[in-house]
């Protein structure tokens, strides 16, 4: 019996490692721990990289959500869109900045928002909409735009699951306002600790980002707004680096998992599969999704079979305790909670191999009768 970890961080790390330990060795010598070249010249590969005219690191995702909804002057008052299928942080940074979160049913072709509902929820206090690209597919770009644009409405991508996934040959991240990633030890683009970066085209939200992360201190010892501590370190930067060359490679790499996976899986009626996108889309495949009405059945007799599994996420936002006790709302959204119900996550990154792919597959078909 084979033991395949849903995620397998060891892996893949060799490849690097020269690299990283050597601009280790250096930050060491020289106690540059923070502002160095390292991280200028990582917001500048990575701007040049996702297609925007700016890149600002920070210290995590949920701080760069947090900054970013503050950039785009949203506050009390303000009512925010947001799919009800994406992580507590989206809802959280809302929360903090005083606005209100308006949840949106899903889409389960795109795991993204579904048009129809969203623009059924916009009222005159929309201000802005935080596009969540679930699980590396993104969204639909051109309706959102023109939705946004019709309305004006401010767009906020959430690019955490989605480090390189393209739209029309567009990088995802360059479509809004800003857009926020994650690059926290389990994404796409994976420092070893948390990590997040910010890209914008806009140069008033980028001189804001730049000082909200360092207290408002547009001058030394003298903060022109309130800001926050949340700087990208050194140490992190070049890993980001190092890891930032060979991402678009190791994404075509999960693309060909993916596609293994449909081909293996897609004749048991029973097994909802992981769409395909269409061929203008690029997924960069962050979480592989299945759903049954039998999943947690499928889950224990993976785990069985030595296959690690998923839920992201288990309880849509509008059901979280957080959410309920802050402002008591009760949302009908049957997709989102029939999603949450229903998906898990098998195991996806660059390094799996042939072997493990092929065990992952056909234990899935044994347990529906398939083998």
């Amino acid at each position: 019996m084979l033991s395949i970890p849903l995620l397998d961080l060891r892996r893949g790390f060799a490849e690097i490692e020269e690299e990283v330990l050597s601009g280790f060795k250096e930050v060491f010598v020289t106690q540059k721990v923070l502002n160095g070249k390292n991280l200028l010249s990582f917001e500048e590969e990575f701007a040049r990289y996702i297609g925007t005219k700016h890149a600002l690191g920070c210290a995590c995702g949920t701080d760069a959500l947090l900054m970013a909804l503050l950039a785009c002057g949203v506050g009390r008052g303000d009512e925010v869109l947001l799919q009800a299928n994406a992580f507590i942080a989206d809802f959280e940074a809302i929360h903090w900045v005083g606005a209100e979160p308006v949840f949106v049913e899903v889409d389960p072709r795109t795991f993204g928002p579904d048009l129809s509902d969203l623009q059924k929820k916009i009222t005159p206090r929309t201000k802005a909409l935080l596009l969540v690209h679930m699980y590396g597919d993104p969204a639909d770009m051109d309706e959102i735009l023109e939705i946004c644009d019709r309305f004006g409405i401010t767009l906020i991508e959430d690019a955490s699951h989605a480090h390189g996934a393209e739209y029309k040959g567009r990088k995802v991240g360059s479509f809004g306002k800003v857009a926020c990633f994650s690059c926290g030890p389990v994404k796409n683009l994976n420092a070893l600790g948390d990590a997040g970066v910010l890209t914008t085209n806009d140069d008033e939200i980028a001189y804001k980002i730049k000082y909200l992360r360092v207290h408002g201190q547009v001058e030394k010892n003298h903060s022109h707004f309130p800001g926050f501590n949340s700087r990208l370190d050194e140490l992190q930067a070049i890993i980001l680096r190092a890891k930032l060359k060979t991402l678009d490679a190791k994404n075509e790499k999960r693309r060909e998992i993916a596609n293994r996976y449909r081909e293996g899986l897609s004749d048991i009626p029973e097994l909802f599969v992981h769409p395909a996108p269409p061929p203008y889309k690029k997924s960069v495949y962050h979480r592989f999704v299945i759903g049954t009405e039998k999943r947690d059945e499928l889950v224990k007799y993976l785990k069985e079979k030595g296959i690690g599994t998923g839920y992201y996420y288990p309880i849509p936002l509008h059901k979280h305790k957080a959410y309920l006790e802050a402002y008591g709302k009760a949302w009908h959204l049957p997709q989102a909670e029939k999603l949450a119900r229903e998906l898990v996550a098998i195991p996806m990154y660059p390094e799996l191999t042939e072997e493990e792919i092929d065990y992952i597959i056909q234990a899935i078909r044994s347990f529906f009768g398939k083998g």
